[in-house]
């Protein structure tokens, strides 16, 4: 969820969007209809006739709306980089060329070639515009994915989950999902990537809020490491047990699924299969809670294809990056286009198949007291 100051920020951006920042290269102030219609008239003249572009969204991933914005939020940096790229025509690229082949990379998932072959630019064009873009992204749009820096923010996610599920004080859903990489076999190096599942991965760690934002991220970590050890090991954790996150006065917590440990405040479900009533109506309402964060990560990869499938010999040291700035899109697609949990089917919310769930047996006495706080809250309101 965005700041104060950073909703500010996107309020000021949001009213220039219309006005796509096209004054780099040979655009200057130009419309953004008559860009789109000469992008496609100069993309859909090197595509066959099956694979003309069709729609604004279905090529871009986002609304016009919102790529005004990401026009405007990098304008800066891409413009003020020395170089100028330029299509097979001569045609030097403006700013919303840049950031449309940007997208159509990022969208697609598709090769460098076949983007460079499409648009009529040189391969490794495709692959520095891209590159220049992502790096704008991580410096401006920040504010896009922070921990609620107020009271009166946190206390709506809290609201909202509530309203889902009934479990009063949750602050969010944590999940992970391992993005697929296809590394050379000879390389020594790469068999450190090599999961459980025998395929090369990358992990993301999310914690996402009532609306399918992500909150907090941890990406890097190979396959082959448990979600448990993750998260032990990331800042959201250290700063919770510090006490400077979540509110332990005020019982906050996260949800999580059985790979977790359960802590004051992560609380996973109860195990087995004999569960007496309230148990199993707790364990109902949780469902509940970590279908939002299975939902963002599935809606993460299905809008930002470089990260579903497998990725092709990947820079490893590069795809973490990649990764946060989809994440950072993810957000501002949600934000922007105002897309709500209600409207969004809640099923086929695997984000991650050919993978199972692992268990995670430790249990904190303050975590255990804590969830069955909440299953006695529950019974007794559905009693009623």
């Amino acid at each position: 969820m965005a700041s104060s100051e950073g909703l500010r920020k996107r309020r000021k951006t949001e009213s220039k969007a219309e006005v796509i920042g096209s004054d780099s290269g040979s655009s200057h102030n130009k419309d953004p209809v008559d860009w789109w219609d000469e992008f496609c008239r100069r993309v859909n003249g090197n595509l066959s006739p099956t694979k003309v572009l069709d729609s604004f969204k279905s090529v871009f991933r986002v609304s016009r709306k919102t790529f005004g914005y990401l026009c405007s939020l990098v304008k800066e940096d891409l413009i003020s980089k020395p170089g100028k790229f330029m299509f097979k025509d001569g045609t030097v690229l403006s700013l919303c060329d840049q950031v449309a082949v940007s997208l159509r990379r990022l969208g697609s998932g598709e090769s460098l070639g076949i983007i460079g072959d499409a648009f009529g630019l040189n391969h490794s064009s495709v692959a520095q515009i891209t590159w220049r873009f992502v790096e704008a992204m991580e410096k401006r749009a920040l504010h896009h994915l922070r921990w609620p820096d107020n009271d009166s923010n946190m206390d709506m996610i809290k609201s909202k989950f509530e309203k889902l599920s009934g479990l009063p004080n949750c602050c969010g859903a944590i999940d992970v999902t391992h993005i697929l990489m296809n590394l050379r076999a000879s390389d020594p190096t790469n068999e450190l990537c090599c999961d459980h599942g025998k395929n090369h991965s990358i992990v993301l760690q999310a914690i996402v809020d009532s609306d399918m934002r992500f909150l907090d991220i941890v990406t890097g970590w190979p396959g082959k490491m448990n979600e448990s050890l993750i998260f032990q090991n990331s800042s959201f954790y250290r700063l919770c047990r510090e006490g400077k996150r979540l509110n332990g006065k005020l019982g906050e917590y996260i949800i999580g699924d059985s790979s977790y440990p359960l802590l004051p405040f992560l609380i996973t479900p109860y195990e087995g299969g004999d569960l007496s009533e309230p148990r199993a109506e707790f364990n109902k309402r949780h469902q509940e809670v970590a279908l939002v964060a299975q939902m963002a990560l599935k809606r993460l990869k299905d809008n930002w294809g470089i990260i579903h499938g497998v990725m092709w010999r990947p820079d490893r040291h590069k795809l973490p990056r990649i990764i946060f700035v989809c994440c950072l899109l993810h957000n501002i697609t949600l934000e922007l286009e105002d897309v709500v949990l209600g409207e969004l089917p809640m099923s086929n919310s695997n984000h991650d198949p050919g993978y199972r769930q692992q268990v995670c047996r430790v249990s904190d006495p303050e975590g255990v007291s804590l969830r069955d706080k909440l299953t006695l809250e529950l019974s007794a309101g559905f009693r009623a």
